[in-house]
């Protein structure tokens, strides 16, 4: 008999997981200047959030105004915004790959599973995955590894600290906590995707699906989907009492049974007003919520996130709901909600970089729905959107310890505020910081035309706390940076507004921030989704030469992205920026229907 085929790769940073999480660490670490692997154990990215799951992505801006996160992720919501008006799953799998594999630094593996670790000296020396599809052995040897898997794999390969279950209340001293802790977790759910026709569509439930021919049959649960677009059945919850990892195909059958029998219920046990719906989708793929938590320098709390925690060492935040689904999942009563635990945050907390590294796994990192953190504050960092920030932060850590031959905790103690700088230069919010602004960009160089330009400068990204923290610009009126002498200019960068809380996107109203959707209505034009009206199309960079004219060094009338940069590499007296009209399209705005830019950064270096 043949062997398989084997082979080895050598890099600097190794990302196990392929979810937003893994996909911001792997972009990040790959833009910070490291050498990358990706590796995914299924065939697309996206985790929770791709066409096999389809849920869509939450974070602390779906909760609290002006929160929404930014960065990696911003950028891919908006790609998908653009190019996505019908919000179709296959496409958004595609930008998620596109924008992993456009990364030269990248290298992605799919559908190859993680099954073992090499381990010397509390440190990971290498992994080894299987992938399916070329029937090879995958060795990667790194500096560092960032487990972004969810189920924390690396953690029993390599004997690093982990929790599972709900702890006792005298252990954090939460106010959730239990009386005595137990090993209970919140559950996986089954999503369930339909659309509205303009006539009847029958549906046989095939024989093996639980029949709920009552609403007390299906324990009450609030099954009004199909008229509220921002909810779903994420009731159809079970696991939490079994073994989250080990039990997963038992624990996906049985939601299968109660899948279809819930849509059956839906369709043929009374009037839900589903009779001219048609099912699309049903998951074969549970979508989890938690399994293994690891134990990093600082474990997060209850108290920490509903105290609106700042850190030193802080490189993301949360502000989701503390959002806890009890372990009885769908065989709970739903009456108010009574399978949940909920409590409102009204200010985000810091999330350190002590809970991003293993406590006594020295090159190892995560990120994800795996972070160090109590049950209970775990509640509110798993949506996918603060999953994403964390990666990004990983990420951007795991390259900079690699250029400085450093740790993830000696990063911490040695470089932290080097990792704060990068991850708000990236436009990662950290609320508790401000960003720094470059010594070329003051108040005795930046000028405007029209109106106060002085928010350009102030650090601050984005509207929060009752301050605009924004320019607005008017038509072919610039805004320069004049110096008394000839200065060199290397780069700019541009942070315009997105409308973070969706306010002004149009074919949406029920669902602001859902950047995917399961339900499609005849009496809404769910055929198409708007863009940010508010968001600078068209605009230009230009630099005075020798001969005091005006030379252009970057122009663009299709701009879709809210943070945009440029190389300028040149000696001039001044640089300025114009917003333009669009010429070249339907709209004589400079936005996508707005009749002022809005722009929150314009910086040189």
């Amino acid at each position: 008999m043949g062997e398989l085929l084997k082979k080895t790769i050598n890099t600097d940073v190794c990302v196990i997981g392929g979810g937003l999480a893994g996909i911001c660490a792997a972009i990040s670490a790959a833009r910070t200047g490291a050498r990358v692997v990706l590796m995914q154990d299924r065939p697309m990215l996206g985790g929770n959030a791709s066409s096999e799951i389809r849920m869509w992505v939450s974070g602390a801006g779906s909760r609290v105004r002006n929160l929404q996160e930014t960065g990696i992720m911003e950028e891919i919501l908006l790609e998908n915004m653009y190019r996505n008006p019908t919000r179709n799953f296959s496409i958004w799998d595609s930008i998620l790959y596109e924008k992993v594999k456009a990364e030269e630094n990248i290298e992605l593996l799919l559908n190859c599973a993680c099954c073992d670790a090499v381990c010397n000296n509390n440190k990971i020396e290498s992994i080894v995955g299987f992938q399916l599809t070329t029937y090879t052995w995958q060795k990667v040897t790194s500096k560092i590894f960032i487990d972004c898997s969810g189920d924390s794999i690396l953690a029993e390969l390599c004997d690093a600290e982990y929790m599972v279950g709900r702890e006792a209340k005298d252990e954090f001293n939460e106010e959730f906590g239990l009386e005595k802790a137990d090993k209970k977790t919140m559950g996986m759910s089954l999503m369930i995707q339909a659309h509205e026709t303009d006539h009847h569509c029958e549906f046989i439930a095939p024989d093996w699906a639980y029949k709920f021919k009552t609403d007390e049959d299906m324990k009450f649960k609030p099954h009004d989907c199909l008229n509220k677009i921002n909810t779903n059945f994420y009731w159809i919850e079970l696991g939490g009492e079994a073994d989250s990892i080990h039990d997963t195909e038992e624990i996906r059958d049985e939601l299968l049974k109660i899948a279809f029998g819930v849509w059956d219920h839906m369709k043929n046990q009374g009037d839900h007003g589903a009779d001219n719906w048609e099912l699309d989708f049903i998951g074969f793929l549970p979508g989890k919520r938690e399994s293994r938590r690891y134990v990093g320098d600082y474990v997060l709390t209850q108290n920490d996130v509903e105290n609106a925690a700042s850190f030193y060492d802080e490189v993301a935040y949360g502000g989701w709901q503390i959002d806890n689904h009890l372990p009885g999942g769908f065989a709970m009563d739903g009456k108010g909600e009574g399978h949940l635990q909920k409590k409102r945050l009204t200010e985000p907390y810091g999330i350190p970089l002590r809970t991003l590294y293993s406590k006594n796994i020295e090159n190892l990192m995560f990120a994800g729905r795996n972070i160090s953190a109590s049950h209970i504050a775990f509640a509110t960092v798993r949506v996918m959107g603060t999953c994403a920030v964390v990666g990004q932060a990983a990420g951007t850590a795991a390259a900079l310890a690699v250029k400085y031959g450093l740790t993830a905790r000696e990063l911490g103690k040695q470089r932290i505020e080097e990792l704060q700088d990068i991850l708000m230069d990236d436009d990662c919010f950290l609320p508790h910081f401000k960003r720094k602004i470059s010594p070329l960009c003051t108040n005795e160089t930046l000028s405007a035309v029209w109106g106060d330009a002085s928010n350009l400068i102030n650090g601050v990204d984005r509207k929060i706390w009752g301050n605009d923290n924004g320019y607005w610009g008017m038509v072919n009126r610039p805004v320069t940076y004049t110096f008394k002498e000839k200065t060199h200019i290397d780069e700019f960068r541009l942070i315009v507004d997105s409308d973070l809380d969706r306010e002004y996107t149009e074919g949406n109203p029920d669902a602001l921030n859902i950047s995917t959707t399961l339900f499609k209505r005849l009496d809404y034009n769910y055929t198409s989704f708007g863009f940010p009206k508010c968001m600078l199309k068209s605009f230009k960079i230009e630099i005075l030469n020798e001969n005091d004219e005006w030379v252009t060094l970057y122009e663009t009338h299709e701009n879709h992205q809210r943070m945009i940069t440029g190389i300028i590499d040149a000696d001039t007296t001044a640089v300025r920026l114009i917003p333009k009209t669009t010429y070249f399209s339907e709209s004589l705005w400079t936005t996508y229907g707005s009749a002022q830019a809005h722009i929150f950064a314009f910086d040189l270096n």
